[in-house]
């Protein structure tokens, strides 16, 4: 050792190790180790991943709720539009084929700039009074619970509107045996469309004109009619020909047409109250309130549920407030509100519980 190095230099020569020494080895795991870690791993992502899928909200999507007065957006669209004018009307909009003809409107598949939109014209002369109602109701009431108004002509007698492919509600079993729509078919998919059901007549109940009564109701076939269903699976209300006003303030009441209604559908109060010996007379029928909409939403909602897995635990859930929807006293059922907080109370509920099971099966 040279006399120059100093004390540290010889003391770090000193604790080096020997060249060449190799440290100790790592250890290596276990095979039986590494499995369980990697299965307790795929436990935690698939926790997470179903904690997302289970309780996060849908996604927020573009309606026409969201535009001024006077225009639209359709889809996922950013901007807004004015509605056509007559002029684009003629000019813009080529027919297609003819999907639905009803005692008002005959509707046809047509394109607009590449999109399909549907064009509605008026079927006869003597009900251009409903027609036009039709069209005031949908400027008026244009959200995301109503079928997107695109435009409009009156000296033509035409509105259109946007195109929703999977047709009427009344449609829901066909669409559902799709293959493409088959992983739908579950019960939380369904009371979803239930609730959005019952959120539309809330939403008529007490919407900007006043309290709505939704006429075009007289058996379950026509009710379902109404109604069409989106690409996202949701619900929009079409037809708004028979939305008569309840005025409460004024004590006016309403009455769904002017022909005796019959059947177990109908509420009872919708029902010629003198017996099979009185021939119906329309002036001595008895008017009566929104709640004779009430009345129908457990045949609507048990048609929505079906009969898939899960379905009957729904309907077990909502056997309280499908109960006093049948009073046959109107006072006593509930409103459309109260019926759509239970309906939101039972999918939390069993949604949650569902949840819970599958992380105890983890």
């Amino acid at each position: 050792m040279s006399p120059s190095e100093g004390p540290a230099e010889r003391s770090a020569m000193e604790t080096r190790p020997p060249e060449g020494r190799k440290g100790p080895a790592p250890r290596e795991l276990p095979p039986a180790v590494g499995l369980l870690l990697s299965m307790a791993l795929m436990n935690v992502l698939l926790y997470l991943c179903l904690d997302r899928l289970v309780t996060a909200p849908r996604s927020p999507t573009a309606h026409p709720g969201r535009c001024p007065p006077g225009h639209f957006s359709m889809g996922q669209a950013a901007t807004c539009s004015p509605w056509l004018s007559c002029e684009q009307l003629r000019a813009e909009v080529r027919p297609l084929k003819r999907v639905g003809e009803g005692a008002v409107k005959t509707v046809f598949l047509s394109e607009w700039k590449e999109r399909k939109v549907a064009l509605s014209r008026l079927t006869r002369p003597e009900v251009r009074g409903d027609f036009l109602h039709g069209l005031r109701m949908l400027q008026a009431l244009q959200s995301e619970r109503v079928v997107t108004l695109v435009g409009y002509c009156e000296d033509d007698d035409t509105i259109l509107t946007e195109y929703h492919p999977l047709g009427s509600l009344g449609n829901l079993e066909a669409t559902l045996n799709l293959a493409k729509y088959r992983s739908l078919n579950t019960w939380q998919h369904r009371l979803q469309l239930a609730l959005g059901y019952v959120a539309i007549l809330d939403f008529l109940h007490r919407s900007p004109l006043g309290t709505l009564v939704m006429c075009d109701s007289s058996d379950l076939p026509k009710t379902l009619s109404q109604y069409l269903l989106t690409a996202n699976f949701s619900i929009v209300l079409n037809d708004l020909d028979a939305l008569p006003l309840v005025n409460r303030s004024s004590g006016a009441l309403v009455k769904c047409g002017h022909r005796e209604l019959r059947g177990d559908f109908v509420a009872p109060e919708q029902l010629w109250p003198f017996g099979e010996d009185v021939p119906f007379q329309d002036d001595l029928m008895p008017a009566y309130d929104e709640k004779s909409d009430i009345w129908k939403i457990p045949d609507v909602s048990s048609f929505l549920l079906g009969h898939v897995e899960g379905s009957d635990m729904v309907r077990f859930h909502l056997f309280d407030i499908h109960k006093a929807c049948k009073s046959q006293v109107p006072a006593e059922r509930p409103t459309a509100q109260a019926v759509l907080d239970t309906y939101q109370k039972v999918l939390n509920l069993l949604r949650d519980t569902a949840t819970s099971q599958t992380r105890e099966m983890l």
